[in-house]
């Protein structure tokens, strides 16, 4: 990305094509805290050798009772280096943290997740992780990817292209697994083409220019992408195991069909024995009462000092029971049974976390969260009533509704001021923060928003002094939302000081989803989140987010290719126009200039309305849980926590 060197080269590929291809050397001018190198990058950039390796002392007994080959043979031949947060690490301990059963699953998979590549801490570019490196053609059709040489699984099978390809051809196309092919692993509506080259090398090809690919791999949810352990997984696959063996596999677990079995088989929460490439593998079921996670032997990463990670031998996670008595994670948190956790922590629980520090021996971390907007108010763009419609898509009617909120007292009042009163915008520390957006209309000013309904001709009034609508009627909007919102009460406030009458209707989430997504709510309330690493995920900005109906049949209307919903118009299919061309534009400056073109028109209308953002995740770390980070960014493209490198995490004695 940005900050890496970059060179034209032509290779010669085994499959007899020329093509020209942007070779990417991963040359950071520094050492920076919390990030992965190759090791010959390392020793590039520092000048310093690794030239011996180290182990757990739990992992050397087993070497030393033969049931485990020595550490330089269970490391690739150019393992990845994680640099240290604070300082190098001591091994050993056991990691309590809490959860609510496979229902919590992303807080296991988000510690533990290995991509092909990854972001790095901040979201701003894409590093070496499974792939030591990588070439992408100049029309951003083409990848190809180098495996880590002499990468293991879990198990010491080592990983190869035959796993990259089982991944491909037996679960991404078969059908019965996997019935939708994700669409960032789609272009011109064609799924992508994989090649094996040789046992560490595959390439992939796109029908049309891909230029997002690295980032979509990057952002991706738990489990493994472009590989599986194909050793382990052909037992449970009737193309490689007759079908009447996996049919009693299949009775004996209780299930209907076979691909239930293999995706049961291919999460390694619910089946231990599944080989991995993660710092620490289950080594039970996620029914227990504590689940156990332990370090994976094969792990391929180490510290500067050639350490091989994880520092921490054992996590286990309590289960809570719901609803039962002390099972809470602030509780246990407070009893001190929590070395560090983020899931299950919300700001309300803030002055109870402080206040009880030192009878837990913890710390309380504050990560800003990649939301730009806790919560966005959403006036909806295809709103049903005809004249609503008119009033909504005049600008200076959403204009009015920003200025009439006081931020601050929503900061103070409901966020303990620990957020930012801001517009819906991107947040600072991420790229494309744009300072102008996060201001703009943002200011409590509710004699200029008065003058907006006014010069729009709002200003007739009924008995109880609410405006009238061109047709006569009261100028009266109903907000719908779905969860606990206490602040809605205190802007309904403030836009009925400026003479709009505000109906609140709570709805439960799954009909609030359908409603919204048909357009008939008329203002909707939701979070303007994953800001992090946008371009991986920018439904937000696009409208086809269903629980943030700023713009519902619009989206359908893209989403469908033009089949569904209702066509678009002005600056709304501007942003579809402008998104259509960054995804193809393989130039990355060019593409950045387009971007903010919808930047630039979301600043512009306001479609989406902040009130405070940058709300801090809050993490409780106890006093000698080091290696992690205050301040972080906190977003679910880029995983977190697993930005701060939960592998370089330790207790320090």
């Amino acid at each position: 990305m940005k900050k890496y060197s970059v060179r034209l080269v032509v290779l010669s590929l085994v499959f007899g094509v020329l093509v020209g291809f942007t070779s990417i050397s991963f040359a950071q001018e520094e050492v920076i805290p919390g990030e992965y190198y190759n090791l010959s990058d390392y020793e590039e950039l520092t000048g310093e050798k690794i030239t011996e390796f180290n182990e757990s002392p739990m992992l050397a007994e087993l070497v030393e009772q033969g049931k485990l080959p020595p550490v330089e043979e269970r490391l690739p031949n150019n393992p990845l280096v994680v640099t240290p947060y604070e300082e190098i690490g001591q091994y050993g301990g056991t990691w309590k943290r809490t959860w609510g059963g496979m229902s919590d699953s992303p807080g296991p998979y988000k510690l533990c997740s290995e991509h092909l590549v990854m972001f790095d801490k901040d979201g701003t570019k894409i590093l070496p992780n499974v792939a030591e490196s990588w070439e992408v053609s100049e029309d951003a059709k083409v990848y190809i990817f180098k495996l880590r040489e002499g990468i293991k699984w879990s198990d010491g099978v080592p990983l190869t292209t035959d796993d990259v390809v089982f991944w491909y051809e037996d679960i991404l196309l078969n059908e019965e697994i996997t019935p939708a092919i994700p669409k960032w692993l789609t272009a011109g509506e064609e799924p992508l083409k994989l090649e094996k080259v040789d046992t560490y090398t595959f390439k992939v090809e796109f029908a049309e220019p891909n230029p997002l690919f690295l980032i979509s791999i990057g952002k991706m949810g738990g489990g493994h992408t472009f590989f599986a352990p194909r050793h382990y997984l052909e037992q449970f696959h009737p193309r490689y195991t007759p079908k009447e063996e996996i049919d009693k596999l299949v009775k004996e677990a209780g299930l209907e069909d076979w691909y239930q079995l293999f995706s049961n088989m291919n999460d390694f929460l619910l089946n231990p024995d599944l080989p991995v490439l993660y710092p620490w593998k289950a080594t039970n079921l996620p029914t227990a009462t504590l689940q156990i996670m332990e370090r994976n032997p094969y792990y391929w990463k180490i510290d500067p000092a050639g350490n091989q990670l994880p520092y921490i031998d054992k996590i286990t996670h309590t289960l809570l029971v719901a609803g039962g008595a002390g099972e809470t994670a602030v509780l246990k948190a407070i009893a001190g049974e929590v070395d560090m956790q983020e899931r299950g922590f919300v700001l309300d629980d803030y002055t109870l976390l402080m206040e009880n520090r030192s009878a837990g021996n913890y710390r309380v971390l504050k990560w800003p969260q990649g939301t730009g907007a806790s919560p966005a108010i959403l006036p909806n763009q295809n709103v049903k009533d005809p004249a609503l419609r008119e009033i909504f898509e005049d600008k200076r009617f959403r204009i009015a509704l920003s200025l009439a909120m006081n931020r601050e007292e929503l900061n103070q009042l409901f966020y303990l001021g620990l957020g930012e009163p801001r517009q819906a915008s991107i947040i600072s520390g991420a790229p494309f923060y744009d300072p102008e957006w996060e201001k703009v209309y943002a200011e409590y000013d509710p004699e200029k928003a008065n003058g907006y309904l006014d010069e729009m001709g709002l200003t007739e009034r009924d008995k109880d002094g609410f405006r009238l609508r061109p047709d006569g009627k009261t100028l009266s909007i109903t907000i719908e939302y779905s969860g606990d919102r206490p602040y809605l009460e205190v802007i309904k406030q403030y836009w009925e000081s400026i003479g709009i009458k505000v109906a609140l209707k709570p709805l439960e989430r799954s009909l609030y989803v359908v409603r919204a997504e048909a357009g008939d709510v008329e203002v909707g309330v939701w979070g303007f989140d994953r800001n992090v690493a946008i371009l991986s995920d920018p439904g937000h900005l696009l409208g086809t987010v269903v629980e943030a109906p700023w713009a519902p049949l619009y989206a359908t209307w893209y989403r469908t290719n033009g089949k569904g919903g209702e066509e678009p118009k002005g600056d709304i299919r501007k942003i579809y126009e402008l998104w259509d061309e960054v995804r193809v534009t393989a130039d990355e400056e060019q593409r950045d200039e387009l971007f903010k073109g919808i930047i630039d028109l979301h600043k512009e209308n306001i479609w989406m309305i902040g009130t405070v953002g940058e709300v801090p995740q809050l993490i409780v770390a106890k006093n000698n849980f080091r290696n992690i980070p205050d301040g972080l960014l906190w977003d679910d493209n880029i995983r977190s926590p697993k930005n701060g490198r939960p592998e370089q995490f330790f207790f320090k004695q």
